[in-house]
């Protein structure tokens, strides 16, 4: 099979396609042929060594996959040859086959394409878990999103319409907040200026600010904290910067708001059983039109060095995800 191997942490550009034996499935598990792999800014920092967390070397990058079942164990019970998944391995996806444990596959619709399930798994589990358990959001209220047009911003914004909210998408592009506006985005800003609270002032006009949430980090999360209205939450989702700010922790007391940490994964971890009824819920709604999964750029495995390389250098719009043809 085709495969991309990272050897040493350097620079995604420097990844190229290997050539690996096909795996075989142990008994409870799947072989899984990969149709499309979503890539996040962790699979970057990963490769590069930049992650706080570092793999064993060598490894095969990429923790979000769909595919199709091409052979199953012989304990396997739940799923069958042919049947379209969707999983989150702990790497492997950038890789023609993967064999995982029936128990980490999720079946997923016809309706649902490989590339948008691809791009669906991790920012929308942390989009549900941040908004609904940790945010709290209610119909009406008003929900700022910082860095919006990325994968993980994308989703936000389409989960917080599902709720019924009104959302703010804040984005360094005109290109990026149009990409917003069409993906559901009520109004945009260009958090890139220095002034840029004075137009978000403008789009609240006296109304609360009632949630912010935030996957980027660095000099915009205290702009963004000070303004929150009281009883609002800001929403730690990651630091897209690569700064970690350190915030003023009196504006908390003072704001009488909540800073809450959004970690699906360490969540999941805690409390296991809590993903079937996310994902179930998550299903539910694509199925009935309420959230809308959609795929950004999408490029062919010889290409994933350079997919990689615009989530470092935060080029994306939406989620990049990687598909296995070979003639694109």
């Amino acid at each position: 099979m085709r495969a991309i191997v990272c050897q040493e942490f350097k620079s995604p550009a420097d990844l190229t396609i290997s050539q690996l034996d096909d795996p075989v499935p142990a008994p409870n598990e799947v072989l899984i042929r990969i149709k499309a792999t979503g890539l996040g800014y962790v699979d970057a920092l990963t490769v590069a060594g930049l992650y706080q967390i570092k793999p064993a070397l060598p490894f095969i990058p990429g923790n979000e996959i769909s595919g199709v079942v091409e052979k199953t164990g012989n304990k396997v019970k739940h799923l069958r040859v042919g049947q379209r998944i969707l999983a989150m391995p702990r790497n492997g996806g950038l890789a023609e086959l993967i064999c995982l444990d029936e128990k980490s596959c999720t079946a997923i619709p016809e309706t649902l394409s490989h590339e948008s399930a691809a791009s669906f798994l991790v920012n929308y589990c942390t989009a549900y878990h941040g908004l609904i358990y940790c945010g709290k959001v209610k119909p009406k209220e008003i929900v700022l999103i910082l860095g919006a047009s990325g994968g993980v911003g994308v989703a936000a914004i389409d989960i917080a319409r599902a709720l019924g909210a009104e959302v703010i998408a804040a984005a360094s592009t005109k290109k990026k907040r149009d990409a917003c506006l069409a993906l559901g985005a009520d109004h945009v800003l260009d958090y890139s200026k220095e002034d840029w609270r004075k137009d978000l002032q403008k789009i609240l006009d006296g109304r609360p600010l009632n949630v912010v949430y935030d996957p980027v980090g660095g000099a915009y999360a205290e702009p963004a904290l000070r303004s929150l209205s009281p009883d609002g939450r800001f929403l730690v989702v990651g630091f897209a910067t690569g700064d970690i700010p350190k915030v003023p922790l009196n504006l908390a007391l003072l704001k009488r708001c909540s800073i809450i940490g959004v970690n699906w994964g360490g969540y999941l971890a805690a409390n296991p059983n809590q993903s079937r009824p996310v994902m179930t819920t998550l299903m539910e709604w694509i199925a009935t039109g309420r959230i809308n999964p959609t795929a950004g750029e999408t490029l062919p495995l010889k290409k994933a060095g350079s997919a990689l390389m615009k989530m470092l250098n935060r080029k994306a719009i939406g989620k990049i995800v990687v598909t296995m043809q070979e003639d694109q």
